[in-house]
């Protein structure tokens, strides 16, 4: 064998890369087992897929007692393409949680669907899009990177259409689908020009070799960079190519327009986060003041257009939530410039894996709320939620809980906290004045966020309706609740997260 094939030959560490891998093939063994079920069996579908994203999950803890690399080259066991550190470990415990939570959501609107959504497609789709998108944070390699984004994102666009015959869902997933395409083949051109002027596709070579790039190939370099910053600025929905996410988590299943809220969002900031601060470190004084502006861009139209929403237009809940989260990647991208000029890139890095997981279980209990309430209101205007309390005690008591975390009011101290966190990593990198945009932010949000949670405290128009909550629906609202108020108790656990071992 040459020494060019030896080269090649690389390790596998079945232990290493379990978490994505169960996800994938349960997805496979669901969608085969969708042929020989029975209409009447299709709940089994959801269980099968439900533990096996448990289970991919419950795989992250064998991993924990230090790093584990596989995908090695034989010549430089420290270049390898796959890589379970904290920071890999963290993404995929949110993204598989994440994705367990859509799950159960998932369980309850495809029994209400009655045969509208078809259960094997649905489940083997959502199991493959979790799989891409775990294994993303793990990439170390520009070619591993986009096959996951890519293996998450197609996924979640038939995730989005998947209702038969609806208008409204097709048209939503056809935004989506553009608008990642575009996005795509921006990130690729981009990658392509980096990999023509480094000779190599492994992102800790990359950081090295594109400092002494060539003259002649400088400006190549130069355009790579630029262009696959704006690939992922699509996929992070940052401002101005955010327009996709209104009417995509209008119109797609509730269940998913929670996966995406969350999930999607993790799929596009590990990726930023991998491109940016280990590959493209010598190129901060590019990414940094990009990525500056578009945070307080992103935050400010994110939280403006939620502000705009009228309570009595149909699927205004939905509405708000999904400009919501358009201003919260705004928070969320804070941190990634502050790495561009902080001395220590790990702790800001660290910031926004901290928010992120706050706003992952407080997000995903509001959707599970809403999911609850659009049972009887299909319609889920915020007006639809006047007077829940009379009827749900408990839902608007904890409805109201996630709102306030999302606001950064006690009692959701943790939403408190990740807010602090956020503004001390961009005051700790002297960026006083986005610090000052994110303030203001902070309280643009608190008056629709606070808007909504009275709603849930006063007297009901007309008699309150009451039904049976099925159990999944009920677990997932208890375990975001729960996970909440333990970490509203004791903050510090999240922020542990800030060491995320990435250097």
């Amino acid at each position: 064998m040459s020494a060019q094939a030896q080269s090649l030959v690389q390790s596998v560490d079945w232990l290493a890369i379990a978490p994505p891998t169960i996800a994938a093939v349960v997805g496979l063994v669901v969608l085969v087992t969708d042929l020989f079920v029975g209409d009447n069996r299709k709940a089994l579908l959801g269980w099968v897929s439900v533990a096996g994203l448990a289970a991919s999950a419950l795989m992250l803890l064998p991993l924990l007692d230090g790093d584990r690399s596989t995908f090695c080259l034989t010549g430089d066991a420290d270049v390898c393409s796959y890589t379970a550190d904290r920071f890999t470990l963290v993404i995929q415990f949110l993204v598989l949680g994440g994705a367990l939570l859509a799950a159960l959501l998932s369980m309850t609107a495809l029994k209400d669907a009655d045969k509208e959504l078809p259960e094997g497609e649905f489940w083997f789709l959502l199991l493959s899009s979790a799989a891409g998108a775990a294994l993303l944070p793990a990439s170390r390699d520009l070619a591993t990177l986009i096959v996951a984004l890519e293996v998450a994102s197609l996924p979640a666009f038939a995730l989005v259409g998947i209702k038969h015959g609806d208008r409204k869902s097709s048209e939503a997933a056809l935004k989506f689908f553009l608008s990642s395409v575009t996005a795509t083949a921006v990130s690729l051109m981009g990658i392509s020009f980096v990999y023509a002027s480094t000779g190599t596709l492994y992102l800790t070579e990359i950081a090295t070799r594109i400092e002494n790039v060539d003259d002649q190939l400088q400006t190549l370099a130069q355009a790579g960079v630029v262009l696959t910053l704006v690939g992922f600025a699509f996929k992070t929905a940052a401002v101005p190519f955010h327009f996709w996410v209104p009417d995509t988590y209008v119109g797609a299943p509730l269940p998913v327009a929670a996966y995406l809220s969350v999930v999607g969002k993790a799929v596009g900031f590990s990726g930023l986060i991998l491109v940016t601060v280990i590959a493209l470190p010598s190129y901060a004084d590019v990414w940094g003041p990009a990525l500056a502006a578009l945070a307080a861009l992103t935050m400010t139209v994110g939280n403006v257009g939620a502000l705009r929403q009228q309570s009595t237009r149909a699927y205004s809940a939905v509405r708000l939530l999904a400009w919501s989260s358009v201003g919260q990647a705004g928070y969320l991208l804070v941190p990634i410039a502050a790495a561009a000029y902080s001395e220590d890139a790990e702790k800001a890095i660290g910031s926004t894996v901290a928010y992120a997981l706050m706003y992952a279980a407080v997000n995903l209990g509001a959707f599970a709320v809403a999911a609850l309430v659009a049972r009887t209101k299909p319609l889920n205007r915020v007006s639809d939620y006047r007077g829940l309390y009379a009827s749900r005690p408990l839902a608007a008591l904890v409805l109201g809980f996630f709102l306030l975390c999302l606001a950064g009011l006690p009692p959701g101290i943790i939403g408190l906290f990740a807010k602090v966190t956020v503004f001390s990593a961009a005051v700790d990198a002297g960026l006083g004045w986005l610090a000052v945009v994110m303030a203001v932010n902070v309280v643009i949000a608190l008056f629709y966020y606070l808007q909504w949670t009275t709603l849930l405290f006063r007297s009901p128009e007309g008699e309150p309706e009451t039904h049976r909550v099925p159990a999944p629906l009920t677990a997932a609202i208890a375990l975001t609740a729960v996970l909440g108020i333990a970490l509203s108790g004791a903050p510090q656990l999240i922020l542990r997260f800030s060491d995320t071992g990435l250097f």
